[in-house]
């Protein structure tokens, strides 16, 4: 076999498919978030990055750093070894301790990072727990598919968000044999969110333990940034518990909270735990005071709420179509790979702005999208900057909007989505629609037949 053809041959077939993924190459700005230098093929240049998973800017924030600078100054770089021989440091004691805390458990355990939390737990619960079976979202994260299929036992899927398939599911189980029903809170790239109380409902009455991932939701819901479980007040119901300390914390690394009997088991039998390096302790310094900083301030969360608004509510007015979901991310469609990567360059080479496309295996194909994440640093004109872009470019390309146009609007009569050309722009004053471009250039839309004060999307 020729294996540089094979590699090559493959890599050219993710090329043309349009989701050949390239890094955007960042240095980002200490205390200018959400600012960074791109290096690019025309040198270096600032862009706002609009896509990030420091959600809330932790990451620059400056208890954080003073934390990581006193722990690196006190106790050096690394660990010195896994936790079992020479690695537990004190940083990663009290870290756990918070952790454990925040989701009102008895215990915590730490790990590299969120991926090997779930990988490591859930491969080993499943797979030490004699005829075990697993119940899982079909929405669920790659790290928590891949966990199940390492452990080797029976899987079921039930539809995403859907108690009562998973009622279904359960439903001819043996009430006496071990199951593991898994889910999350806030799903990444839809934005949407479960329904854990229901859910908690059917996994008891089914006698099912029940595994909560929290990545996207740790420190952004809840009084003290417990997540939706804690803004639910279900978190008590919840056997485990799994978050990132990558994401709104702004650090690195993963965790799980339940019993003190269940985080010593994965602690005594996971690989996934026993045979790495734990990570440095100026890592664990700085989560820590993010934990207890985001335990204490609601400000960066009232604050990125207010952006996420702000921003959902422009692009409802400028037509650009997005998922509808009570979470703090927004998914742009485009729905096809090509276009948008091309609509991602086009932001970065012509605008400034930095929104990586999202296409498939992150998403099915047929729902490409641009995953925006506004945090509380961006600005109002961060984000009139945005909305103009994209406005640009949607009308440039001819990309299909969403939009509601009001009876006797001279929209009405010119756009092709919510009526036949009845007009001729010229007599109406419009050059062009904001909706869909330039009408006089025959814009090609399926018709869609609706009273114009109906909202249609294309």
């Amino acid at each position: 076999m020729n294996y540089e053809a094979f590699f090559a041959d493959q890599l050219d077939h993710l090329k043309r498919e349009g989701r050949y993924r390239v890094f955007a190459d960042l240095e980002r700005y200490a205390g200018s978030y959400p600012k960074a230098a791109y290096h690019g093929q025309q040198g270096m240049r600032d862009v706002t990055v609009w896509c990030s998973n420091d959600y809330l800017g932790m990451g620059q924030h400056a208890s954080v750093l003073a934390a990581m600078h006193e722990t690196l100054d006190k106790t050096g770089a690394g660990a010195g070894g896994t936790r079992n021989i020479s690695g537990t440091s004190h940083q990663h004691v009290l870290l756990e301790r918070e952790l454990a805390t925040l989701h009102g458990k008895e215990s915590a355990l730490l790990f590299t990072s969120g991926y090997v939390s779930n990988w490591a737990t859930l491969g080993t619960l499943a797979a030490n727990m004699p005829n075990c079976i697993v119940i899982s979202d079909e929405d669920n994260h790659a790290s928590m598919i891949e966990g199940v299929r390492h452990s080797r036992v029976e899987k079921r899927v039930f539809k995403h968000n859907d108690v009562r398939d998973l009622e279904r599911q359960l439903a001819d189980l043996d009430p006496a044999r071990p199951k593991i029903v898994m889910f999350e809170s806030v799903y990444s790239m839809d934005g949407d969110i479960a329904p854990i109380a229901e859910i908690c409902d059917v996994a008891d009455a089914y006698n099912a333990m029940t595994y909560l991932d929290e990545v996207h939701a740790v420190g952004m819901y809840g009084a003290h940034g417990g997540g939706i479980s804690e803004r639910d007040n279900v978190a008590h119901r919840l056997t485990i518990i799994e978050g990132t300390l990558a994401k709104a914390y702004g650090v690195m690394g993963g965790y799980i909270a339940g019993s003190a009997a269940l985080c010593d088991y994965v602690r005594s039998f996971s690989s996934g735990f026993i045979f790495t390096t734990a990570i440095p302790p100026a890592v664990a310094a700085g989560v820590c005071a993010s934990v207890k900083h985001l335990k204490q301030s609601s400000f960066e969360r009232e604050r990125q709420q207010d952006r996420v608004r702000r921003v959902r509510q422009g692009l409802d007015q400028l037509g650009i179509p997005h998922l509808d979901n009570d979470s703090h991310i927004i998914p742009v469609m485009v729905r096809n790979a090509v276009r948008c990567k091309e609509i991602s360059d086009r932001l970065m080479d012509e605008y400034g702005i930095y929104i990586q496309p999202i296409n498939y295996p992150t998403v099915p194909r047929g729902t490409e999208r641009l995953r925006i994440t506004p945090s509380p640093l961006h600005s109002d004109a961060d984000i009139d900057h945005l909305l103009f872009a994209l406005n640009e470019i949607w009308t440039k390309l001819g990309v299909g909007r969403s939009a509601v146009v009001g009876e006797g609007h001279p929209l009405a009569e010119l756009c092709p989505v919510v009526g036949p050309l009845q007009a001729d722009p010229a007599e109406l004053g419009v050059d062009s629609c904001p909706f869909i471009g330039d009408a006089r250039e025959g814009v090609a839309q399926e018709q869609v037949s609706a009273p114009v004060t109906t909202k249609v999307t294309t």
